[in-house]
């Protein structure tokens, strides 16, 4: 993934990430059916809106847009992959790009349970395990 890419997935707004939800659960959806469906995963809009938002979304790449009549829209990225974005973005504004400063951040806050923090510990072997093989 690019770094055009991640910039775009990181920085939706939230009317794009309800769409982007909806399209998830939902599945390809006409624009009529994308307007009809939206109260249920945001705050009601109207017809053009849902139709700039999602061609904005086509733009961005994060959807598709067939070429029948009328068009189907569905998710191009997982919610993985957006995710990632999101989660590079906050390294980046938290950690200056670094994981330690972000876990250390995270660890600060957390009140973890004991499954968790085995749970950590088995992450961290597996990473180290990774290392010493290359």
């Amino acid at each position: 993934m690019g770094k055009k890419q991640k910039r775009q997935r990181a920085g939706l707004f939230r009317g794009e990430m309800e769409i982007l939800a909806m399209l998830w659960k939902e599945g390809p959806l006409t624009l009529s059916k994308a307007h009809q469906r939206f109260a249920q995963y945001g705050e009601s809009i109207g017809y053009p809106t849902m139709q700039t938002r999602l061609n904005r979304l086509v733009d961005k790449e994060l959807v598709r847009r067939s070429n029948e009549r009328p068009a189907i829209y569905q998710a191009a990225v997982t919610q993985a992959e957006v995710g990632l974005g999101h989660l590079a973005q906050f390294m980046e504004k938290v950690g200056s790009g670094m994981v330690v400063p972000l876990v250390a951040h995270l660890l600060s806050e957390a009140d973890l349970t004991a499954g968790e923090i085995k749970e950590l510990r088995r992450l961290l072997s597996r990473v180290e395990s990774k290392k010493g093989k290359e």
